[in-house]
């Protein structure tokens, strides 16, 4: 049987449901969906690794009855552990490194009746806001292919928007499940700092800047995913306050009154594309219409100390990374191996020293205390996803002369997102913007530490109140 495109662009909630009906067997939607892989994939390059013929043999085999039996589903080729599936992370040093073992992720995922088809692009090591990596090229935005399809869960991003999978993992450092959701006009729900395990190898990553969910269409089956993967692993040295009942109930559930507060202002001072200003101000609208109470606002931020800090940790995670690579590897990482701006990232994480590091980590935390502290008196911080609207291919390429132009022009178009990386905040993106060109443009919702619930229920009244399932790319 094939599956129509109509099926195609069903959540995977609706997917399992018809598995559970018996309407459609597992097989059947992973067959449908490495067809539409297989059409599509030439044009959006979401998908570099297949592993296809695994997928079938798991779907026509006994799986897991978890909520998503028989749903395909994608990994991004960084941090999940797939035994036996090559993990590149985007880079041509590590090409043919294939782990032997699956992440607790992967496993949770399984568990919950996930059939995995393949991985996802990623821009190397997952440092920029958009996937153009060397070793696989480009990733291009479904909505319009000359557009990057942001990152760095981009190819993830790219492969739902197309109608390949329904959901698809991603995780986020900077942004990089939110930023490719504003891009690709899905839903992106960056939950609290460990939520969601990192291992068996990791802990954490750059001192909790990076957490692990999706990207998909809906937002129940953002909830419900959560439900299946939350919870910390053994021997996590922290874990996300537990949550008062499923998120998945939370969906639907009344938000209450919350008191929101918007702004269209970046902490940095960059500039803010009119469309990425209109978005908030016709949400600030809608959220007011439908009940809460609406403000202007935003927590204190000394942007630049912020900066600094942040970079600080990024490059010298991205030292670290190379070096774990070449232990995992057993060879000597050389700069023709990496990309331009990888290497100069790492050298310069070179000359963080011990104490300046640990200093940078304190800073950091100091600002999460400061953020932290606004939410308080208000329960939900609205602001642009992105500074702008997909920006074509291209935007971030390395300038001669200087290997992290990529990175500078990344602070102008993601001056929102990392604060919530900072603080351990869940952060969530919603399409419920596109302008004139009709390019999805996100908006960015933050809730307090631990409080996914909230965003959940605001989402959902969100989803609502105005609909996007029925909006898809033309490819």
């Amino acid at each position: 049987m094939a599956l129509p495109d109509e099926l195609a662009f069903l959540d995977a909630t609706a997917q399992a449901e018809l598995v559970r009906r018996k309407q459609v067997k597992p097989i059947e939607l992973v067959d449908a969906a490495i067809a539409r892989i297989e059409r599509l994939n030439p044009t959006v390059n979401a998908v570099v690794t297949p592993l296809f013929e695994p997928a079938r043999t798991a779907a026509r085999g006994a799986l897991p009855d978890g909520p998503f039996r028989g749903v395909p589903f994608l990994l991004k080729d960084l941090l999940a552990s797939y035994a036996g599936a090559r993990m590149t992370s985007g880079s041509t040093f590590l090409r043919d490194f294939v782990p032997g073992y699956d992440s607790e992720l992967v496993a949770r995922l399984k568990r919950a009746g996930l059939v995995i088809l393949g991985k996802t692009n990623t821009p190397e090591f997952g440092i920029l806001p958009t996937t153009e990596p060397r070793l696989f090229g480009p990733s291009r935005n479904p909505w319009d292919t000359s557009r990057i399809t942001g990152g760095s869960s981009g190819g993830s991003a790219a492969a739902v928007a197309a109608g390949m999978v329904p959901m698809a993992h991603g995780n986020d450092g900077g942004g990089s499940i939110r930023i490719p959701s504003s891009c690709c006009g899905l839903f992106g729900m960056k939950p609290t700092r460990g939520r969601n395990p990192l291992g068996p190898n990791l802990g954490d990553v750059m001192s909790g800047l990076v957490a692990e969910h999706a990207v998909t269409r809906s937002v129940r089956d953002s909830a419900a995913l959560l439900d299946a993967t939350a919870g910390p692993d053994i021997g996590d040295p922290y874990f996300a306050p537990p949550q008062a009942q499923p998120f998945l109930r939370e969906v639907g559930a009344n938000p209450d009154n919350l008191r929101i507060a918007f702004t269209t202002a970046a902490p940095s001072g960059v500039p803010i594309h009119a469309d990425c200003v209109r978005a908030v101000q016709e949400a600030a609208k809608l959220c007011s219409e439908l009940g809460h109470t609406v403000s202007e606002g935003a927590p204190e931020v000394e942007s630049e100390h912020l900066g600094n800090s942040f970079m600080a940790v990024w490059s010298a995670g991205c030292a670290q990374v190379i070096d774990g690579a070449a232990l995992v590897t057993g060879r000597k990482p050389t700069p023709d191996q990496f990309e331009e701006l990888t290497w100069a990232l790492a050298e310069r994480g070179r000359g963080v020293s011990g104490p300046a590091y640990l200093l940078a980590v304190t800073a950091l935390q100091g600002m999460a205390r400061q953020i932290a502290r606004f939410f308080v008196n208000h329960d939900v911080w609205l602001t642009p996803t992105l500074a702008e609207p997909p920006l074509p291919l291209g935007s971030f390429d390395a300038r001669a002369g200087n290997p992290l132009y990529g990175l500078q022009r990344a602070q102008a178009f993601v001056p929102f997102t990392p604060l919530c990386n900072v603080s351990g905040q869940p952060a969530m993106s919603v399409p419920l913007f596109w302008n004139a060109e009709g390019l999805p443009v996100g908006t960015h919702f933050v809730g307090r530490f631990g409080d996914e619930a909230a965003l959940f229920r605001l989402a959902a009244q969100l989803e609502a109140a105005r609909p996007w399932a029925a909006r898809r790319p033309a490819c």
